[in-house]
């Protein structure tokens, strides 16, 4: 029987750099020192994921390509 590669389904193709840098901003987020763009602090969730994959690919990080609405 064959067996499994070590990568998790979890990863889903996240680089182990963006995977440091997502943890890093949303960490940052959860201490409540994550900014946006403005300079305001970011209370949603969802828009601290939003910068936390942003930054991630601006560093050249393999991460997922964004959803299409």
């Amino acid at each position: 029987m064959a067996t499994k590669s070590s990568q998790s389904k979890s990863s889903s193709g996240t680089s182990s750099k963006g995977r440091r840098k997502i943890h890093k901003v949303m960490k940052e987020h959860k201490s409540g020192t994550l900014k946006s763009g403005s300079g305001k602090k970011v209370k949603s969730r969802k828009q601290a994921v939003a910068i936390a994959l942003s930054e991630a690919r601006e560093s050249g990080a393999k991460v997922p390509k964004k959803k299409k609405s």
